[in-house]
Parts: C-alpha cells; structure tokens; sequence
C-alpha cells in the first residue's frame, strides 16, 4: 500500500494498493492486446467523443480536483484551479488535433524509375506507451502524457509520481466513465523501484514519456529494449536577463511570479536573474519588497501564494543550498523556516558561480541576483551551464531583445516575460541534458505517432 499525505502538514488523505510484479504482467498484457487487435482500434470520432466527454466531466469535478492538488502536491487553491483549467483546455486541444491530423502525399513521376506510382503517408499510433510523470503538476501532467495517447490511439499506462497519485487515479476512473473501453488507460502504482524499471524497459512498451529528474530520465533511455522510442523533459536552471532599459514598474511582478510560483517547484521555474549593474540596487530594493508581500502558508487557504515543497527533506536540501550560498559570500533577504515542509521565499545576492543554487535546478521558491555591466557578459553567463530550457529577458531596446532571443542557448525564450511562461499547446522542450524529444499536447501526439508510406503502382 501507499499511503498519500497532505504536503503542507503531512496529514493523511488516502491509503491506496500498489501493484505487484503479477498486477503489472496483466496490464502489459492487455494493452499489448488493445494495440495488436487492429480491428478493435477505435475511430477518431470515438476517440474524439471519449475526450469531449472527458473534459466535460473534469469540468464539473473543476473545485474537487484543484482542492485534490492543494493537498496532495501543496500547489497554492488558486493557482490548483488554473492547473484544473489548463487541464480540461488540454484535454479538448488532444479531441480537436484528430480534425487535422493526416499524412502528405510523397511525389512520384521526378525519375522514370518513379513513374506511373502514387504514393502517400498515414498515421498510426505507435504501440502501447508507458508514462512516468513529475509530482509539481499531478493532473496536467497526467493529461499531457494520456490525452495525446488516447487522441492517436494507443494504449497507455501511466505511472504517477508516487507523492501525488490520486489525481492521476481519478482522472483514469473518468477516462473510463468517458467511455473508454478496458486496457486503453491504466494506472501503475508499482510496490518498487525494480517493477517500475521492469516496466519502463519491457519489448512490449513502444514509447516511454517521462517527466522527472535528469539522472533518471537518462539512465532509464539508456537501458530502453531496442525499438523503444522515448521523450524525456527535464528541468532547467532557467536565466532571465534584465537589460538596462528595462521598466522596473513592469518587471517585478512577472518575475516574482516566476520564480516563487508553487514555490519554484517548476522546470521552468526563474532561477538565475541577470541584472544590468546601473539598475541592480533598484531592482533588488523593488524586488525583495514584492517577494516579502508574498502570502505563505497552507496551500488550501485561497489567499496562499506560496505554498509547502513536496516533503520535509526537500525543504531541509533548499535549507542547506541557500546556507552554502551565504557561506561562499552571498547576501540573503528571506529563506526562513515556516513550517517543516515550507519555506519562506528567498534572494539570494551574488551567490558563487560554482555553488549549487548557481549550477543546479534549485525547485524551490529561491531566486539568485547577479550584476552584469555588457550584455554578451550576461548571455555568457546564462548559457554556461550543461542545461538549457526557457529563458527570458526584460528590456526596452528592439535590437537588444532580438539579439538575446538568437544567442540565448534555450528552447524557448520569452521577451518581456519571464521563464516559466507556457501555454499547453507550445512546443515544450529542453536542449542538451534538460530532455529529449517535444512536449505540449500537439507535439507529444506526434511523438506518439508512426509515419507509414503507402506507394501504388498503376
């Protein structure tokens, strides 16, 4: 059994079975079933009915699922009900995708070999996809990885963080009130570590979609059977670079939402801030004075802004990030203790370039303030490190902002916004060690998706 607590006080919620190596076996088993059964595939209208009816019965769900949130990932109400909303966006984006989805026709008749031949592709579901998800966001997460699965029409299992399982487990149970027939849509709550790597690496799994730390995502794609295609997302240590010509009256409320929503707890999340030397004393003044007014507390109360970290030891290793920054000379405003699992949001100032909170993904609500005097110093420092996802930067100057958004190393960079800007139906996706593969519910559709040419010969 696994036994689900609330994140802020540690109460508990429920108490739910875990599957066993037999459990496991079954549902590989009957997905494996569901794909190889081709005249069993649903139509796209059915599919497309089955997402439609979904979406509807999340809506009505809409205060339960986002309470859901609060409690067991400790995600502030108020932004749990944006997550709920994005959800149920998501889950109609992955109905809609099936009104455009189609192959193109390959040119024949360019060489006399190629003549009298018509030839074309079509989309096919690419097999039974297993889905590792993150705990930071237990619900859209779980739609980003089955709605696309459901929309091409493969099989899923899908295994939540095991913090935060129970919207994962109820948004399945919904899948099926949907409509879904058995052996489409599972869950996997795994009794080890071993069956959820036995899982992951099984021949019968096509695709694997992960959604968690670097150390895992990489080590599970290497010992992937041979076939298994995979997208992996990371986390960043995403920079934001503040140019000279920045508005400092536009900036701070952004970049404190930023980098303190669900208390850093995002991949995304503002880390490094990168500030011109002749405004940096005024944007710390304004900034620290914003992030101080941020209301911390219990995730449930609808007035919270900052939220708990997922455990008591997250807490504790963000405690001892930011003493090892003020040891090696930075200046800290905030960071105390408010509870076991929450901390009060902190700055650090000029902490080392080698310390933790510098090179690593802090996921927690931190954020860390350099000066720069040129530009290319501060694009230098933002591409220094070994990851690369979303960055942003604030200025004024057009040249300055095209400039940056060409040479800053990331996947996506936002111009006036800050780091942690995305929409569910964007390409999502780290460079280099912060993942593999596109995420965002059209592009995992596509990963999700086996081309095949057809080539007819008159």
């Amino acid at each position: 059994m696994v036994e689900v607590v609330q994140a802020f006080d540690r109460g508990r919620i429920a108490e739910l079975p875990t599957d066993d190596a037999p459990a496991l076996e079954a549902k590989l088993a009957a997905a494996r079933a569901r794909f190889q059964d081709r005249a069993g595939w649903l139509q796209p209208h059915e599919r497309m009915a089955v997402l439609h009816r979904l979406a509807g019965l999340v809506e009505t769900r809409r205060e339960t699922f986002a309470m859901l949130i609060a409690r067991e990932g400790g995600k502030p109400y108020s932004d749990a009900l944006v997550e709920t909303d994005r959800a149920i966006d998501g889950i109609r984006n992955a109905a809609d995708l099936l009104r455009s989805r189609g192959g193109v026709e390959i040119p024949m008749g360019l060489t006399p070999a190629s003549e009298n031949r018509r030839a074309w592709t079509i989309k096919e579901p690419i097999g039974v996809v297993a889905a590792i998800s993150a705990f930071n966001h237990p619900l859209n997460l779980i739609v980003h990885q089955v709605a696309p699965a459901i929309a091409t029409g493969c099989p899923v299992i899908v295994k939540p963080a095991m913090a935060t399982p129970l919207c994962c487990v109820e948004l399945v149970k919904l899948v099926h009130d949907a409509g879904m027939p058995e052996g489409w849509v599972q869950t996997l709550l795994p009794e080890s570590r071993d069956l959820s790597e036995s899982f992951v690496t099984d021949a019968r799994v096509a695709f694997l979609s992960f959604i968690g730390s670097a150390a895992v995502g990489w080590r599970l794609r290497s010992i992937l059977a041979p076939g298994t295609r995979c997208a992996l997302e990371h986390g960043g240590v995403a920079p934001v670079i503040v140019d000279r010509s920045a508005d400092l009256d536009a900036i701070i409320e952004p970049i404190a939402k930023g980098g303190y929503y669900h208390a850093g707890q995002v991949c995304v999340s503002v880390q490094r801030i990168y500030v011109h030397a002749e405004i940096k004393q005024a944007f710390v003044d304004r900034f620290a004075a914003r992030v101080g007014q941020l209301r911390v507390g219990d995730p449930t109360r609808a007035d919270t802004e900052v939220g708990p970290l997922i455990t008591p030891k997250e807490s504790e290793r963000v405690e001892s990030w930011i003493a090892e920054a003020v040891a090696g000379g930075a200046r800290r405003i905030g960071g105390e203790r408010f509870s076991t699992t929450t901390l009060q949001p902190a700055i650090l100032v000029e902490p080392p370039k080698d310390a933790k909170v510098s090179t690593h993904e802090i996921f927690g609500p931190v954020t860390c303030v350099y000066g720069y005097d040129e530009i290319d110093e501060a694009i230098g420092a933002a591409n220094s490190l070994s990851v690369a996802f979303q960055a942003s930067i604030f200025t004024r100057e057009l040249d300055v902002a095209l400039d940056a958004a060409e040479r800053l190393d990331a996947s996506a960079v936002m111009v006036n916004d800050h780091s942690a800007f995305r929409t569910d139906w964007m390409p999502f996706a780290g460079r280099r060690e912060s993942g593999y593969g596109v995420g965002g519910i059209p592009y995992t559709a596509r990963e999700m998706t086996a081309e095949k040419m057809i080539v007819f010969k008159r």
